[in-house]
């Protein structure tokens, strides 16, 4: 789905409804003496996913507020962020038993952040590299995917580099980046700043497809070299000037 930026933020605004961080912990604050007194009273009761639901947080992000915190009271150091994401990953090496268990029910009822929706993403991803892979197969197009360019000493690349240019709505492609997520405005400028200039700038022109849409305006680099699609090309013009 491509849509305009007014149709963007049309559904944004109607999608905001967390409150602010500083407001979130404010009340967390105010409220963790009843967390203490819950886990104290029942353990295994879900205390604080009740508590995150109640103030509007995210369950993982609270969790590793509480769990940070409790570190920092037990160790003797301050806990370092592969620690703290590694406990989250496998709340079984957390040292407090009850802890761990109300960590636990933090991550697995987290439907936007966290671990769990890290592995979901990152396989979406993957079955999305795949499709792609196939489809550039099935056109007979000759590329060099991310492990092979990372094998010839190249650090950052785009997920598909085509050994034989092809021309996309009169755009000469030279590598193709498959994004599984929706192309708003902050995640696009992060990508164009991390990636996409990086592969312009090493590789040439270049296409980037937003399997789940992306907001019109965005698409405003044509000239420059970098081309926005929802979904694989069927234009495809080779050197041979036939459409593939």
């Amino acid at each position: 789905m491509i849509l305009t930026k007014a149709q963007y933020d049309e559904i944004a605004q109607c999608l905001v409804s967390v409150p602010p961080t500083r407001q979130s912990l404010r009340k967390l604050k105010q409220r963790f003496p009843r967390y203490l007194n819950g886990v104290g009273e029942n353990g295994a009761a879900p205390v604080l996913l009740e508590l995150a639901n109640e103030v509007d947080y995210a369950p993982s992000l609270m969790a590793r507020i509480v769990l940070e915190r409790f570190l920092q009271e037990h160790e003797e150091t301050p806990p370092s962020k592969s620690v703290i994401n590694s406990m989250l990953r496998d709340p079984s090496q957390i040292p407090d038993g009850v802890l761990a268990n109300q960590v636990y029910q933090c991550i697995v009822n987290d439907c936007c952040y966290g671990p769990l929706v890290d592995c979901i993403k990152h396989a979406i991803g993957y079955e999305h590299e795949v499709l792609l892979r196939d489809l550039l197969l099935e056109k007979n197009l000759s590329f060099l995917d991310e492990d092979q360019l990372r094998a010839k000493g190249y650090d950052k690349t785009p997920d598909f580099i085509l050994q034989v240019p092809v021309a996309v709505e009169g755009h000469i492609i030279h590598w193709i980046e498959s994004k599984a997520s929706f192309g708003d405005e902050c995640s696009h400028h992060a990508y164009l700043h991390d990636q996409f200039w990086s592969y312009w700038n090493r590789f040439g022109p270049g296409l980037v497809i937003y399997w789940y849409g992306f907001i019109q305006e965005l698409d405003c680099n044509r000239e420059r070299g970098i081309l926005l699609k929802g979904c694989f090309p069927t234009d495809i013009v080779t050197l041979c000037h036939s459409i593939a």
